[in-house]
């Protein structure tokens, strides 16, 4: 199974009063998701499933890739990992998955993948980490398939 954890793209700062979940995208963060979406694009297969946090620089960043987006609260910020993981199926699921969300619920999801053990990792804004799921014999491994943010694209 292919897992695409995607940080969501730069965000303004919330204003005084604003509720975390109502903060857009900057212009810098439209930008960044638009790289990220077209490179993924041209990667996954038309039947990935994509998933993504309610927050609205979540939605924004999803919508760019023009695909169907199933939004779930659990991805919301302070979710965990188990839920995410929960939610993507993982490594069970047949098709891949994109899960579109926020640090440090990725970062750490990542580290327990690739490292088994829960650590402080960093995903960066609009950066995606595709793990991949393989059976060697009896054993179930996690491979880092790659790493790419928009500065690389």
């Amino acid at each position: 199974m292919d897992l695409v954890l995607w940080r969501h793209a730069e965000a303004f700062d919330a204003r005084e009063g604003q509720d975390d979940l109502d903060r857009p995208l900057s212009p810098k963060g439209e930008r960044q998701a638009q790289r990220v979406a077209a490179w993924l694009n041209r990667q996954l297969p038309a039947g990935t499933r994509v998933l993504a946090s309610p927050a609205r620089r979540c939605q924004q960043t999803a919508a760019v890739l023009e695909r169907r987006v199933k939004t779930l609260a659990e991805l919301a910020p302070g979710g965990s990992v188990e839920a995410l993981l929960h939610a993507a199926r993982w490594p069970e699921s047949r098709e891949p998955v994109l899960v579109i969300g926020h640090q440090p619920t990725l970062g750490l999801a990542a580290a327990l993948l690739l490292a088994g053990e829960i650590q402080p990792w960093a995903v960066r804004k609009a950066g995606a980490w595709w793990l991949r799921s393989r059976e060697r014999g009896d054993e179930v491994q996690f491979v880092l398939h790659a790493v790419i943010g928009p500065e690389t694209l």
